[in-house]
């Protein structure tokens, strides 16, 4: 009993204390604060069928799915970093339930899955993020979740696996599809032979009607997008699913540039966004091999299933060039039903040293980065300490967390016809650049010392100089 209330503890304490941390530092750029504008523009241009990357700018690059969570809770509790990442926390939540319940149902310790999944970095970090990711792992878990459980004999659950594809076609498109059929056939293939994992496929799950369930929640959107903005289907598709898959820093992306990496750095990736769990998972293996083994036995492929979610993001990114450490995420409740399969009552003590790192850490870097000791890469002081009645110029490029703390008013200065009729502005610029940037408008304008500056950016403020 006293081991099951460290394990409450532990799972409660991760929990609420990325809870608590929501509010307490910037969105961050790029990712964070380029999403979170999108979801502010949202709102406020009632336009919820296609996402903005600027105004009148569609957004090509994702589904909204994840637009739509933040942009609903703005709707609901008011514009803040609060309730633009609570939703994702909340999907997060979803996941650690779902994972927790998938374990004891099938015959594993629920606390330790959920234990693990919260404290697992990539995950702590991601669930309560402004990203696509924890939308598209909600989806991919409640897809594996289904099929497992349809196999099982449960086959109402095939429908709820549909349903987590559908989800994932909304959160970040046929990645979800392929995420899961590189864990799922595989797994079936060992199973019953490859003939045979095509005809239990066919005789246990409602593909028909599971495959017309999906499409019914999915592809109304996709139509409606290609029909307010032509052109997205063959961007997100072609370029975003093949094109920054095979093509080493695809230049063809609109919004920025491809994430070029080596081939194969997704497997270090996921040794240090699976932290701690990924130095110990392999450990725990290699020491209880013939416990695990005894398991595997008699758990109707439960361990290999396991292992086949958490491979599917490396496998599928291990050829891959165009990556991030977050692609792993989707694989990483797994890893929690994994540590609970090995795990044995005497193992509470290591794994509470072990599940206290992240959130320590945690709590750690939000007081670093909300009281200044450590800088964040965003705008957002920079921003608040102008004068909200003197329009604001970047010069190239713009920082999205620019454009969001200024409520989508900050723009980049392209043209000297943008400053006609004004008699002040603010210009903005990298610091190592603004012996460069700005000369070119002392003749007309008066440009004065910084006057306010974020972790690479400074502001000055420039006046009309006087006729002579």
């Amino acid at each position: 009993m006293n081991k099951q209330r460290t394990l409450w503890f532990l799972l409660i304490a991760a929990l609420l204390i990325r809870l608590l941390s929501l509010g307490f530092y910037p969105l961050m750029d790029t990712t964070e604060s380029r999403y979170g504008e999108m979801a502010r523009m949202m709102v406020e241009t009632g336009n919820w069928l296609t996402p903005l990357f600027d105004y009148g700018v569609p957004f090509w690059g994702k589904p909204p799915l994840f637009t739509w969570m933040s942009a609903a809770s703005v709707e609901l509790f008011g514009l803040s970093e609060f309730t633009l990442r609570l939703p994702h926390w909340l999907a997060g939540v979803v996941v650690v339930a779902g994972a927790a319940w998938f374990a004891k149902k099938n015959g594993y310790n629920p606390l330790v899955a959920a234990v693990v999944l919260s404290t697992t970095l990539v995950f702590s970090i991601s669930a309560g993020a402004v990203m696509t990711d924890m939308a598209l792992t909600l989806g991919l878990a409640l897809a594996m979740i289904g099929f497992y459980q349809c196999w099982r004999g449960e086959t109402l659950w095939g429908y709820v696996g549909f349903i987590g594809l559908a989800i994932g076609l909304l959160a970040k498109g046929p990645v979800a599809i392929v995420l899961f059929g590189l864990a799922v056939f595989p797994w079936m293939v060992i199973q019953h032979g490859l003939i045979g994992a095509f005809v239990e496929l066919w005789r246990r799950f409602p593909l028909i009607k599971g495959t017309l369930l999906m499409l019914a929640i999915a592809l109304p959107w996709y139509i409606m997008a290609e029909r307010a903005t032509p052109g997205f289907i063959d961007y997100f598709i072609v370029g975003e699913h093949y094109k920054r898959f095979v093509e080493p820093g695809w230049t063809g992306d609109l919004y920025g540039s491809g994430h070029e990496e080596p081939k194969g750095k997704i497997w270090l990736f996921w040794l240090l966004a699976v932290l701690p769990w990924s130095l110990i998972l392999p450990v725990l293996m290699l020491v209880r091999a013939k416990f695990g083994l005894e398991q595997a036995k008699q758990n109707h492929g439960f361990t290999s299933f396991a292992i086949w979610w958490a491979l599917s993001p490396l496998i599928l990114f291990t050829v891959s060039s165009n990556i991030l450490p977050t692609y792993v995420l989707p694989g990483t409740p797994a890893i929690g039903l994994l540590i609970a399969i090995f795990w044995k009552n005497k193992d509470t003590i290591w794994l509470t040293i072990a599940a206290l790192i992240v959130p320590v850490a945690l709590i750690a870097a939000t007081y670093m980065l909300s009281t200044g000791k450590i800088a964040d890469s965003s705008d957002k002081h920079l921003i608040l300490s102008l004068d909200p009645e003197v329009k604001i110029f970047y010069v190239y490029p713009r920082s999205y967390s620019g454009q969001y703390y200024s409520n989508g008013q900050a723009k980049v200065l392209r043209t000297e016809e943008q400053l006609e009729g004004l008699d002040q502005f603010y210009l903005i610029a990298f610091k190592d650049r603004m012996t460069h940037d700005f000369p070119r408008y002392q003749e007309q304008f008066d440009c004065s010392d910084v006057i306010a500056e974020s972790h690479n950016r400074g502001a000055i403020l420039c006046k009309v100089k006087p006729q002579q």
